[in-house]
């Protein structure tokens, strides 16, 4: 029975340590394993999902060396399988960018089908067009995707839809593939960005990657290299969200700003003060919380990943606000959850309409994914009284420490694992 314990009401108040980007770890570990020479990543975040990961390519001969808690040591020299349906990776989204990976260095990979948070479709159409566009043979069997091509020629693609996954997987398989691939209509997110700057660490040519059009010019051979992966924007978007419904003084340090301008445009917009400086944002949240109209848009617009915090800060401001959800069409299924902590919300189809309330309070609540179930941990630290989250399983997959995190800023949060626990906590906080 993990669960959170939260007693709600405190402002949240100080400065929180950003760690590495989950999604650009879990691309970037997979793209590890397309030279036989050592690769060090810095700045990897202790997750469920990146020890997934790492489990996955242990489990084919790679040999994984974690030299701290943040950096690993990785040789893809030893990998003695092409297949990977290890049960952790049966679990994580992320799991396809070994299809890339594999395929773009020895043309061939099996891979179980992906897993991750039921938030909606994520059909792979767009992976499965690109490798076949390099010449790739692409068919699932047993609950394997398999993959396979004599040779990858480059060749002009032009995704129907942005889309990150796809975006990525198709320039790992170009990177190593004859001549030059155009991928048009890219996706244009910051992970997208750093997992190109580490393949071209690695000796590959990738051009316009942060753009909507990424040229790569393969090459035959990928070298080590020792690389650090950006700071997470979702995890440092939450603390952000978090300073907001608490009210509270929140620094986020070992942050790029840049990557977070359309979440402080949010934030000003609702009435909370933002500060910038080289690679740190403040929030002060001194004012009532007003109402705003937003749609989650691919990068620059507003992330689908803080769709669900945005809502929880929307639910505690002062007149009516509509949120849109345009990327997952399952995106909302927190929003019970919120209504039992004293919420008015309504959804109809991709669209939440809130009406603000004064306060939420405490209430036993079930997080349904990850991103939700962090907002949901923010909304309990808002909440008048006790709280209890479940299912916090989705939480870990995504944020590293994060009650210890809370903590730091003055919040009242522990992980319970019985019921004893819980009821020690209960009389420890009166």
């Amino acid at each position: 029975m993990e669960q959170y314990a939260i007693k709600g009401g405190n402002p949240l108040v100080g400065e929180v340590e950003i760690g590495g980007a989950k999604n650009a770890a879990l691309a970037i570990l997979a793209a590890a394993a397309m030279t036989d020479e050592t690769v060090t990543i810095e700045n990897v975040p202790d997750l469920r999902d990146t020890m997934a990961m790492l489990q996955a390519m242990e489990s084919i001969g790679i040999r994984v060396e974690k030299l701290d808690r943040h950096t690993i040591k990785i040789n893809a020299g030893t990998i003695n399988d092409l297949i990977i349906e290890d049960d952790s990776i049966k679990k994580i989204r992320a799991s396809y960018y070994f299809l890339g990976a594999l395929l773009g260095k020895y043309k061939k990979a099996e891979v179980a089908l992906p897993g991750g948070c039921n938030i909606g479709l994520r059909p792979i159409d767009q992976h499965i067009k690109g490798f076949r566009a390099l010449g790739a043979d692409v068919r699932i069997e047993h609950g394997l995707i398999i993959t396979e091509a004599k040779r990858l020629v480059g060749s002009h693609i032009y995704l129907d839809v942005v889309t990150v996954g796809a975006t990525i997987n198709i320039m790992m398989a170009a990177a190593m593939a004859e001549g030059q691939t155009i991928i048009e209509n890219a996706a244009k997110e910051p992970h997208v960005v750093d997992v190109a700057n580490f393949l071209n660490s690695m000796g590959a040519s990738i051009k316009g990657a942060g753009t909507d059009v990424i040229r790569i010019k393969g090459v035959q051979k990928l070298h080590g290299t020792e690389y650090a992966i950006i700071p997470d924007q979702i995890e440092a978007g939450t603390f952000m969200f978090a300073a907001a419904v608490t009210r509270g003084d929140v620094t986020v340090k070992n942050v790029i700003p840049k990557h977070l301008e359309s979440i402080s445009a949010k934030l000003i917009e609702i009435g909370c003060e933002v500060e910038e400086s080289d690679d740190a944002v403040r929030v002060v949240a001194a004012k009532p919380l007003t109402h705003t109209h937003v749609k989650t848009l691919p990068y620059p617009g507003f992330p689908t990943d803080m769709q669900p915090q945005i809502t929880v800060a929307l639910g505690l401001s002062k007149g009516t606000s509509i949120v849109t959800e345009s990327i997952f069409e399952n995106r909302f299924k927190y929003v019970d959850e919120l209504t039992r902590m004293g919420a008015n919300i309504k959804v109809e189809s991709n669209t939440a309409i809130i009406d603000g309330v004064p306060k939420y309070t405490g209430a036993s609540l079930t997080a349904p994914d990850l991103r939700a179930g962090a907002a949901l941990v923010t909304a309990a630290l808002a909440a008048e009284g006790i709280s209890t989250i479940d299912d916090i399983k989705f939480i870990e997959r995504g944020y590293e420490d994060f009650p210890q995190k809370l903590q730091s800023l003055g919040a009242q949060i522990e992980k319970v694992c019985t019921e004893r626990e819980l009821q020690k906590f209960r009389l420890k906080i009166g």
